[in-house]
C-alpha cells in the first residue's frame, strides 16, 4: 500500500478520522506523518517555541490556534528550529508567515492561512490537551498522516 492519505482511506476509514479540508500546505515537504503532541493557545506562540525547542522524534505537533486568522503563530524561525528538532511537521489552526521560506525547508506545514503579523508572547495556552478542529479531535499520542490530499489520524499507527 501506498502511503497516501487517501489509500490509508480505501483500506481503513472505518476507524481513521478524517479532517474536513481547511489546511493548505506550507511546508516544502508535503507528505509527512508523526505521533501527535497537542498544544492549545490563543494568538500567542510562546509554547509552541517551547514544544519545538525539544527533540521531535519525528513527531507532528498540532496547534490549535483557535482558528484565528489576526496572527501568525509559525514562521520561518520556528519552522527550522522544527526542522532541526526533528519534527515531521506541524498543523496550525490558525495562520502562519515567512511562508516562501516555509516552502523552502523540509518538513510539512498545514495551516489555514498566512498573515504578516507575529503573534504576542505571553506565555499562555496548555500543551498535552485534546484540542478538535477541521472536524476532527487530536490528542498527544495519537497518529496523524497527512499529504495534499489531506489530513487523518489515527488512534495507533496505521499499517502501510
Amino acid at each position: 500500500m501506498s502511503d497516501s492519505t487517501a489509500d490509508l482511506c480505501d483500506a481503513h476509514s472505518e476507524w481513521l478520522q478524517i479532517a474536513e479540508p481547511l489546511l493548505r500546505d506550507f511546508g516544502g515537504r508535503h507528505a509527512f506523518h508523526g505521533r501527535v503532541v497537542t498544544l492549545k493557545l490563543f494568538e500567542d506562540n510562546s509554547l509552541v517555541r517551547s514544544a519545538l525547542e525539544q527533540t521531535g522524534h519525528g513527531q507532528v505537533l498540532v496547534i490549535d490556534g483557535g482558528g484565528s486568522l489576526r496572527c501568525a503563530l509559525v514562521g520561518d524561525q520556528l519552522a527550522a528550529l522544527a526542522q532541526a528538532n526533528g519534527w515531521a511537521g506541524i498543523i496550525v489552526n490558525g495562520c502562519v508567515r515567512d511562508t516562501t521560506e516555509l516552502a523552502q525547508m523540509d518538513i510539512g506545514i498545514k495551516a489555514l492561512a498566512a498573515h504578516p503579523l507575529r503573534s504576542v508572547k505571553r506565555g499562555e495556552g496548555q500543551a498535552d490537551v485534546p484540542v478538535r478542529f477541521a472536524g476532527v479531535d487530536f490528542r498527544s499520542g495519537q497518529y496523524v498522516y497527512a499529504d495534499s490530499d489531506g489530513v487523518v489520524v489515527a488512534a495507533q499507527p496505521v499499517e502501510r
